[in-house]
């Protein structure tokens, strides 16, 4: 009688735990138990299949489902547990692949090159940089081809020979009743190939850790979110396979004065009450560089917005530039010198001979309600 291991204890994870753990784990596991980074080891290859079984069915929702109901037996005698549900006879997919070419332009099939994962980078830069464009360098840890092996993964001098399990597919068929299930070939993991003699360096996997710096053009107007694609640059695929991407997720830190609405830029200017009533105008500093001079007109009102027409911030790889928007902010004084008080009482009674002059809105009021 054969033991059914719970999939959720293979891969060491509780029954609740997201898609992102459940590959997280299953990926340390994977590299830690391969056959080709173990000597061939019985144990360690019963434990890799152990553990590509697990995640193939937990990575699939619809699969994760029906385990989590019915346990192993969804997947056994053409039903779900005997409930009138159906079984996934679509065999398991290349386990390998989805962990190193899933996230863009991975591709199934025995010998054909499995693609290097993407990669993400995320980089700050200033408003001022967002506007003028810049040119820097970054660096990032990659998986990249060994130089030993040239990617191959065999030793220099040795190549790899075809699987015999396989004849060189990577998948084997098996008949389950009326039905044929495709598997990826267990003894060279949909390689395609066995490594008889690995790289001593990569250790057959034709690919090893490094550092790399890189330069990267950021164009004027670029906006929080903007991303610069490197090709190539990302993952090395296993064994010589082409490489990923490399994403870089641009970032714009905050400005002390400007807050950015696409191309438009807003700013709140606070003027005082004897500016906003006599006019005026003052300096600001645009992210360009450039000093605006900025008019207030007589009477200007708390709230308003003045718009200076062109001075916002440059079209992505268009022509033309946005406004820049200055809120007004009336500031009321709080502490008044003795001078300050005069000429304020001053104002008052100027505008209380006014108001006799004309009713206005105290009048008005009166009237409405019969005063």
């Amino acid at each position: 009688m054969t033991t059914e291991v719970d999939y959720y204890e293979v891969l060491g994870c509780a029954r609740d735990a997201d898609g992102a753990t459940l590959k997280s784990s299953y990926r340390k596991l994977a590299m830690q138990y391969h056959p080709d980074k173990n000597g061939g080891c019985k144990d360690h290859e019963a434990k890799f299949k152990a553990i590509s079984e697990a995640y193939e069915v937990l990575k699939d929702p619809q699969k994760r489902a029906a385990y989590d109901r019915y346990g192993h037996a969804a997947f056994r005698n053409g039903g779900a547990g005997g409930a009138g549900g159906h079984a996934d006879f679509s065999g398991f997919s290349d386990i390998f692949e989805s962990v190193f070419g899933e996230f863009m332009g991975g591709q199934r099939g025995g010998r054909q090159p499995r693609r290097g994962a993407d990669l993400r980078y995320d980089l700050e830069i200033s408003l001022e940089e967002a506007f003028h464009g810049k040119a820097t360098e970054i660096t990032v840890d990659v998986s990249a081809a060994c130089d030993t092996c040239d990617g191959s993964g065999a030793k220099p001098g040795t190549m790899a020979r075809a699987c015999s399990t396989c004849g060189g597919a990577g998948k084997v068929r098996a008949q389950q009743g009326f039905f044929v299930v495709e598997r990826t070939c267990p003894t060279c993991m949909g390689a395609g190939e066995i490594i008889a003699d690995p790289c001593g360096t990569c250790r057959g996997d034709g690919r090893v850790d490094k550092t790399k710096t890189l330069s990267v053009n950021v164009p004027p107007g670029v906006d929080e979110g903007t991303r610069i694609r490197l090709t190539g640059e990302g993952e090395a695929g296993p064994r010589g396979a082409p490489a990923g991407d490399l994403y870089i997720f641009l970032h714009v830190a905050r400005h002390p004065v400007f807050q950015r609405e696409g191309t438009t830029l807003h700013a709140r200017a606070p003027i005082s009450f004897a500016t906003a009533a006599l006019g005026g105008e003052f300096s600001i500093a645009g992210p360009d560089g450039e000093t605006h001079t900025v008019r207030i007109a007589p009477g200007t009102q708390s709230g308003r917005e003045i718009r200076q027409r062109g001075a916002g911030m440059p079209v992505l790889q268009g022509r033309g530039r946005g406004d820049m928007v200055i809120h007004v902010d009336v500031q009321v004084p709080t502490r008044l010198s003795a001078r300050q008080r005069e000429l304020l009482e001053a104002l008052r009674e100027a505008e209380g001979e006014a108001a006799e002059e004309d009713p206005g809105f105290f009048s008005k009021m009166k009237a409405a309600f019969g005063g």
